[in-house]
């Protein structure tokens, strides 16, 4: 499941439970977390019950489980509503992810209101994505999600993140840029990444950068990419992509995964049904 990835990509082995916890609580959450991949709808039945015991790590669980739409319907409103009340209490993940899913909200599950199951999510055919591997499929659909929350084309954000480091959370390049997207330290640092090995920070870093870009250059997604491998100062001191062989063949790399001198998208545009399979 897309989830029990991100967790252990982001070096969480386990839940971290609430200082003081009680050993029953505790065991709940270990519990959850093993059902994560193999039935998400329970996990987040056994979340809600700690949640309301006034877990944080649990509200933070569930939020992962309604922002990425994993056995539960995907609910953005109600996953930052959960990251909000954990953030609050001093959950740290919980306040990047809150950051990353960019909404105020003050809407709760009904599980956590009352002793009631979470809603089921319905099973969803889920396409195949041909030439990527399992792992890459549910890094593809992070990608994804977070550019939605960004208004960037999911599939430009993942035509970026497959040429950076073909979708692979560990990569790290002689010139030490890092993760899924690719972000050197100064990056990191620029968009507030303090994990760059954290796939749901690298992530929402790199895209976010793209979006900076896609501003900067009022959607010239040529100059984007080359801005993105290069750096604007060097696209704007050629006045387009820099003479480097490097930037040139990346450029030419992603405009074979995207082909469009324009952004295509913006997110009320974009819903999961719209995406296109991913070749």
């Amino acid at each position: 499941m897309m989830l029990n990835l991100l967790f252990s990509v982001s070096l969480v082995l386990a839940p971290v439970p609430n200082v003081g916890e009680a050993p029953v609580l505790a065991e709940s959450l270990l519990a959850a977390a093993r059902l994560e991949s193999q039935d998400a709808w329970e996990a987040a039945a056994l979340y809600c019950a700690a949640a309301r015991k006034g877990s944080t790590e649990a509200q933070y669980r569930l939020g992962m489980l309604y922002a990425f739409g994993e056995g539960v319907p995907e609910n953005r409103k109600m996953a930052a509503t959960l990251f909000s009340s954990a953030a609050g209490q001093g959950h740290v993940r919980a306040q990047v992810m809150l950051e990353t899913i960019r909404l105020g909200a003050s809407v709760l599950p009904p599980c956590i209101l009352a002793d009631v199951k979470p809603e089921k999510l319905p099973p969803l055919p889920v396409p195949a994505l041909p030439t990527l591997n399992a792992n890459q499929q549910k890094i593809a659909r992070i990608v994804q999600q977070i550019a939605m929350w960004h208004d960037v084309d999911p599939q430009f954000a993942l035509s970026i993140a497959r040429v950076e480091s073909q979708l692979n959370p560990q990569a790290l390049s002689l010139k030490s840029a890092q993760g899924v997207m690719q972000l050197i330290p100064e990056t990191a640092e620029r968009f507030n990444v303090k994990d760059a090995f954290n796939a749901s920070q690298n992530i929402r870093g790199g895209v976010r950068y793209l979006r900076w870009l896609l501003d900067r250059y009022q959607g010239n997604v040529v100059l984007v990419a080359a801005s993105y491998n290069a750096g604007e100062k060097a696209v704007d001191r050629y006045r387009g992509v820099p003479p480097y062989p490097e930037t040139r063949d990346y450029v030419a790399k992603v405009m074979k995964l995207y082909p469009y001198a324009q952004h295509k998208m913006k997110q009320r545009y974009i819903s999961k049904a719209q995406m296109r399979p991913i070749l």
